[in-house]
C-alpha cells in the first residue's frame, strides 16, 4: 500500500533559512526514484539541486517557480512504498545499509550512516517519526544533510508564529551588541520567533535612518523593481555588516610585472600546467599565501565578545568570483599547502564552478582571505571591502603596459596597481604595510619565491 509523504524545504546548513524554487525539474505524475533530483532551489549561498529521499510517484507539487518559501516550507508530496510505520523494534528503512542515504550538504556519508543508527532522534533532537491514526500519511524520515526539524515545520504551519523572547544564535548576539541593538526590539522573522542576521541589519539600517523599529522604508517611483533574494541578498547582507563592524583602512602599491608575466609565458610551455590556465590571478594567489607566512594575522580573525584574536592553521583561500546571481566567494581548501601546479588545478575547478552557479553552500563558506581580481573588468585598482569572518582581501588590478621610470630612463613595463584592505582593529599599519610590500615584492621578482619557501 503507498502512503503519502511530503518532502520539505531542507536545511542546507550554514544558517541557512530561506530558500527560492527556480526550477522544477519534475511534474505531478512523474516517477521518481531515490535520490533523483527533484527541483532546483537558490539560497542565499548558491543553486543547488535538491535530490528525492524517497522512490514513488509524484503527487503534488506545493510551490511554484520564483517562489520563496522558508525552511520547512512543503515542497513536493510523493506516493511511494518506501516508508513503513515505524514499530517498537526501530524505524523501518534506516538502518545501516538500508533504505535512501542522502549524501551531501556538508555531511559525509559515514556520518550520514552513523546519524541513522541512532533511530530514535535526529542530528537536530527531533524524534523519530511516529505512525498516526490509521489512513494518515507516515511522517518522513528525516536524515543526513536534508534532515529538517519539526520545528521548522510548525512554524511553516502556524503561519510564522513569532514569540516576544528574544531568541538568537551567538554570532547573531554578538552582530546586535556590535551594532547596539537591542535584541528584544527587534521583530524575529527565524524558525520559532529566532532572531536571525537579517533582523538585526534591518534594525540597524532602521536606527541609522532614523527610523523607529517598525517602520517601513519606501521609495515612490521607478520604472521596475527587483527582488533581492539569495545570492545578491547576501552580498547585501555582508557588505552591510562588514561596513557597520569591521573598521578597516586600505593601501596600495603600482607594481612592475614584467617578470611575472614573462614567467606565465614560460609556464604555459612546461607539462605541469598542462590543461590548467596560467593567469596573473595564479601568480598572485601564490604570492599572497607566500606573505601570509611572513605575516599571519592577515589570516586570522578578530573575536570582539572574547576581545581575543583566534589564528587559523590553514589559509582557505577565497576567491571573490562575478556570476549572473551575483557576487559569489569560492575558496580553494588549505591552499597554503598546494604546490604551484596544484594551485592552478585548484583555481580552474572552483573559479568557473562558482561562475556558472553551480557551488556547493560549503565551497562558499570558510573563507579566511580573499582575493578579488578587478582587472578582468578592465579596471587599475580599488578598495575592497573586507567578507565578514576575515580581515583582509587583496585586489589587484589589470595587467599592461605603462610608462615606467627605471633607472632614470622611462620605459614600457607591464604594470598593475594592487590594493590591500584590512581589520584596523589589530592589524596596524606597519604589519598590513609589510605584508603589501611583500606580495609586491614577488610579483616584481618571483626568484625571491624560491629564497621564502
Amino acid at each position: 500500500m503507498a502512503n503519502e509523504v511530503e518532502f520539505c524545504l531542507p536545511d542546507l546548513g550554514e544558517g541557512l533559512t530561506e530558500g527560492e524554487v527556480l526550477r522544477w525539474l519534475v511534474a505531478a505524475g512523474d516517477t521518481v526514484a531515490v535520490n533523483q533530483p527533484l527541483v532546483e532551489v537558490e539560497t542565499a549561498k548558491a543553486a543547488v539541486e535538491l535530490p528525492s529521499p524517497y522512490g514513488g510517484t509524484v503527487v503534488t507539487l506545493h510551490a511554484t517557480e520564483g517562489e520563496l518559501l522558508p525552511v520547512g516550507a512543503r515542497l513536493v508530496s510523493i506516493a511511494t512504498t518506501d516508508i513503513a510505520a515505524p514499530s517498537e523494534e526501530g524505524v523501518p528503512g534506516v538502518d545501516e545499509g538500508s533504505g535512501p542515504v542522502l549524501v551531501g550538504y556538508g555531511v559525509t556519508e559515514a556520518a550520514t550512516r552513523r546519524r541513522r543508527r541512532v533511530g530514535a532522534t535526529s542530528p537536530h533532537g527531533t524524534e523519530r517519526p511516529e505512525a498516526g491514526p490509521p489512513g494518515e500519511p507516515v511522517k518522513p524520515v528525516r536524515h543526513g544533510g536534508l534532515e529538517v526539524g519539526r520545528a521548522a515545520e510548525a512554524k511553516f504551519a502556524d503561519g510564522g508564529a513569532t514569540t516576544t523572547s528574544a531568541k538568537a544564535k551567538p554570532p547573531v548576539r554578538r552582530l546586535a551588541r556590535q551594532l547596539g541593538i537591542d535584541l528584544r526590539a527587534v521583530r524575529p522573522t527565524g524558525l520559532d520567533g529566532t532572531v536571525t542576521r537579517d533582523d538585526v541589519e534591518a534594525a540597524a539600517a532602521l536606527q541609522l535612518a532614523g527610523s523607529s523599529a517598525t517602520g517601513a522604508h519606501t521609495v515612490a517611483g521607478g520604472d521596475r523593481r527587483e527582488p533581492v533574494r539569495g545570492v545578491l541578498r547576501s552580498m547585501a547582507s555582508a557588505m552591510t555588516e562588514s561596513a557597520a563592524t569591521i573598521p578597516s583602512v586600505t593601501e596600495w602599491v603600482e607594481v612592475d610585472v614584467t617578470r611575472s608575466a614573462a614567467l606565465m609565458g614560460r609556464m604555459k610551455q612546461l607539462p605541469e600546467y598542462s590543461g590548467t590556465k596560467v593567469t596573473p590571478l595564479l601568480l598572485v594567489a601564490c604570492a599572497c599565501l607566500t606573505a601570509l607566512r611572513r605575516e599571519p594575522r592577515l589570516n586570522a580573525v578578530f573575536d570582539a565578545a572574547a576581545q581575543e584574536i583566534a589564528y587559523r592553521e590553514t589559509v582557505q583561500l577565497g576567491i571573490a568570483v562575478a556570476s549572473d546571481r551575483g557576487l559569489v566567494v569560492p575558496h580553494v581548501d588549505d591552499a597554503g599547502s598546494l604546490t604551484l601546479p596544484e594551485l592552478a588545478v585548484a583555481l580552474v575547478d572552483v573559479v568557473p564552478r562558482a561562475r556558472a552557479g553551480s557551488a556547493t553552500p560549503n565551497d562558499l563558506v570558510g573563507g579566511t582571505f580573499t582575493i578579488t581580481n578587478v582587472g578582468v573588468f578592465g579596471i587599475d585598482g580599488g578598495t575592497p571591502m573586507i567578507t565578514p569572518g576575515q580581515s583582509a582581501i587583496l585586489a589587484f588590478g589589470q595587467w599592461r603596459d605603462r610608462p615606467w621610470v627605471d633607472k632614470g630612463q622611462v620605459v614600457v613595463r607591464t604594470a598593475s596597481t594592487v590594493s590591500l584592505s584590512f581589520d584596523h582593529r589589530f592589524i596596524d599599519g606597519a604589519t598590513g604595510s609589510r605584508f603589501l610590500r611583500d606580495v609586491a615584492d614577488i610579483l616584481e621578482e618571483p626568484a625571491l619565491l624560491h629564497l621564502w619557501t
